[in-house]
């Protein structure tokens, strides 16, 4: 008598909630034993099948030091390449106005009514862990993250939101001082980021809610940021697209406002 697969006992019980769970291609739950081996397998599950290109439009709740909140409207792009790596184009308001930042892991640009403003050292520390660590080498995924002083030797498990998850850069869920990333066991995504924005300044709380499928993916569409449990920045994504051309005009701060952009389209034309 054949015995029937994991994927045949959930088709056939879908239907009425069985519980079954569907691995990501190349998950596994035994426990890992360093952060790089965390890389590979979110590297292995999605390889050559995660999204290249993303766009969507951003609600951006913002605490002000008095307390009060400011709302405002962001529409973000996202491309890898494996020369340039990933890059992350934020319009801070409509784009015709020209205003807002371009990321790499290790750099930023800053552009004001069109015009680059300022270029510094150091990135965004989302992108290796949100997107190019599912199409790179894990050694320049790992090498991206340094800036975040994780210790890559140290891993633990626990569970966020009921699911299983592997903590990397802490000994135990209960620490809350070591940055730190975590990495949910099945799905291979990260759900939450204790880091620290600069030297000596107190740890930012990262959670990473709300996934949804995606072309062959996952996307966080809430991002939440706190310190001290004090809300900081809170990130609502709406109008996701995902796998669809996107120039290399419009990753361009010599090109920031010519460039065709996506958002041109939208109902309203911002």
């Amino acid at each position: 008598m054949r015995i029937p697969t994991i994927a045949a006992i959930c088709s056939v019980f879908a239907t009425i909630q069985s519980g079954c769970t569907m691995l990501p291609r190349g998950a596994t739950r035994s426990m890992p034993t360093t952060g790089s081996d965390v890389l590979q397998r979110m590297h292995d599950a999605y390889d050559d099948h995660w999204y290249k290109t993303l766009t969507f439009t951003q609600k951006t709740t913002q605490r002000r030091r008095d307390g009060t909140d400011t709302v405002s409207t962001w529409y973000e792009s996202l491309r890898y390449t494996p020369d340039a790596g990933t890059q992350l184009r934020i319009d801070l308001g409509p784009p015709t106005a020209g205003n807002g930042v371009l990321y790499t892991a290790d750099s930023t640009w800053r552009m004001r009514e069109g015009r680059l403003a300022t270029t510094t050292a150091g990135g965004n520390e989302f992108l290796p862990l949100i997107e190019g660590v599912y199409m790179q080498p894990v050694s320049r995924t790992a090498s991206e993250i340094e800036s975040m002083h994780v210790d890559m030797q140290r891993v633990s498990s626990g569970t966020w939101e009921g699911r299983r998850v592997w903590i990397v850069g802490a000994s135990s869920p209960s620490d809350s001082t070591a940055p730190q990333f975590w990495v949910d066991a099945e799905r291979n995504v990260v759900v939450r980021m204790l880091l620290s924005p600069a030297p000596g300044a107190p740890s930012m709380d990262i959670h990473l809610d709300n996934y949804v499928p995606l072309a062959g993916g996952w996307l966080a569409t809430r991002v939440a940021m706190s310190v001290a449990g004090i809300p900081r920045q809170t990130e609502e994504y709406r109008g996701w697209r995902a796998a669809i051309p996107l120039p290399a005009a419009l990753f361009d701060p010599a090109k920031w406002t010519t460039a065709p952009h996506w958002a041109s389209s939208l109902s309203g034309d911002p």
